[in-house]
């Protein structure tokens, strides 16, 4: 190794000192992108006279993990007004759930049902 590359494998790169006010504006930005959160959104699933009660439980046990009693406490809610919130999510997470919902299929308890049910996303303000 020659005596130039020895030198040069020794240099160490400094970066020019900060200003206080440098510093602080770094910070900021980070605390910035830290606390800003992705905007939410509720998906809603609808209301539906060719899907059983059984089915809806079916399928938010196999789409969103809920338990038998809560998937009946939503059934319920569906039924009687016409709608439910199932989940509070990010954007895209809420995009992935509404079209499971949509591709879950037919209720195999009710002969004339013809499809899956509906479901939508909103945001929330």
């Amino acid at each position: 190794m020659s005596e130039d590359a020895a030198v040069l494998d020794q240099v160490v790169v400094r970066r020019p000192a900060e200003t206080e006010p440098e510093k602080k504006r770094r910070n900021e930005e980070k605390r910035d992108r830290k606390n800003k959160r992705q905007p939410r959104y509720q998906v809603i699933l609808w209301d539906d006279p060719d899907h059983s009660y059984d089915y809806v439980i079916f399928m938010l046990k196999e789409l969103f993990r809920f338990p038998v009693e809560r998937g009946y406490q939503l059934a319920k809610e569906v039924d009687t007004s016409g709608r439910a919130i199932l989940l509070t999510t990010t954007r895209e997470h809420a995009e992935l759930k509404r079209d499971q919902i949509h591709a879950f299929g037919k209720d195999q308890y009710i002969e004339r049902c013809k499809g899956s049910m509906s479901a939508t996303i909103e945001p929330i303000e």
